[in-house]
């Protein structure tokens, strides 16, 4: 079949020299690839703080360097080397790349409508899925979150084509926060939501400009509150939330005002 003929004039027939060329590459990549793998640790071991780090960090990369240059050096034994057989075979190879990098394509137009539509900016508290945290680089294909716990988490930007994005301060400086209790429902509405109001109003984290609210839900279970407030600082609202939790219960507590049990709650809310 003349498609054989033409695959056939592309390789060349190997010969038992051919053959020991192309072992020898194969089997020193592997062994220098071994060896990287087990002197790098062992290096890194001895070496203190940042360099070790280093050390870990360039072994993938005299790996890829391996590799390739095993690569370059086969590729001669196998390929005949003329202009028409390397247009055929770089084709090739473009095409299978254009296969396996469209995601990261669709990465890098995601991540130039990120950057053109301010859908997060760096500072911004953003929810990408199960990530919460602060926007702190928006590079042209990944965002780079840093979550509460101190972890730095990179998201692709083509999560903006099939999930929500949900900003929390949206470019401001200061962001809502909600602390939440639940109450028996035997109990003074209108006193308690003056108690709560006063507990933000006396948060050292409070920031005066905008308004504090206080969000009353009955529930078959009993009554939810809903304490929102702004701190001063996106990045103290975890401390805001939990100042508003600790006095506002202690608060609530003093005036004998009963809690609902968790179990009652997680029993009633399939209801």
């Amino acid at each position: 079949m003349p498609d054989q003929e033409e695959i056939g004039k592309i390789f060349k027939g190997l010969d038992a020299a051919a053959l020991w060329e192309l072992a020898i590459i194969v089997i020193s990549a592997i062994v220098l690839t071994v060896v990287i793998q087990r002197v790098a640790p062992w290096v890194a071991s001895h070496l203190a703080g940042r360099r070790g780090l280093l050390v870990f960090a360039i072994a993938p990369y005299f790996r890829l360097v391996i590799i390739l240059t095993a690569v370059f050096m086969a590729v001669p034994l196998l390929i005949e080397p003329s202009l028409q057989n390397m247009v055929a075979i770089l084709g090739s190879l473009g095409l299978a790349l254009g296969f396996a990098l469209k995601d990261y394509a669709s990465s890098l137009i995601a991540g130039i409508v990120a950057i053109g539509e301010f859908n997060y900016r760096n500072g911004d508290w953003v929810q990408l899925g199960d990530v919460y945290g602060e926007v702190r680089h928006i590079g042209l294909r990944t965002v780079e979150i840093v979550t509460p716990d101190d972890s730095r988490v990179l998201v692709p930007h083509s999560f903006l084509w099939s999930q929500p994005v949900i900003n929390a301060n949206n470019g401001d400086a200061r962001l809502q926060c909600i602390a939440d209790f639940y109450l028996h429902p035997q109990h003074d509405a209108q006193q308690v939501r003056m108690a709560l109001e006063a507990v933000a109003l006396t948060s050292p984290y409070l920031y005066f400009g905008d308004p504090i609210a206080v969000i009353v839900k009955e529930e078959p279970w009993g009554t939810h509150y809903r304490l929102k407030a702004y701190p001063i600082d996106g990045s103290q609202q975890f401390r805001f939330i939990s100042d508003m939790a600790v006095r506002g219960k202690a608060t609530l507590l003093d005036s004998g005002v009963r809690f609902v049990a968790a179990n009652a709650i997680s029993q009633n809310q399939g209801w």
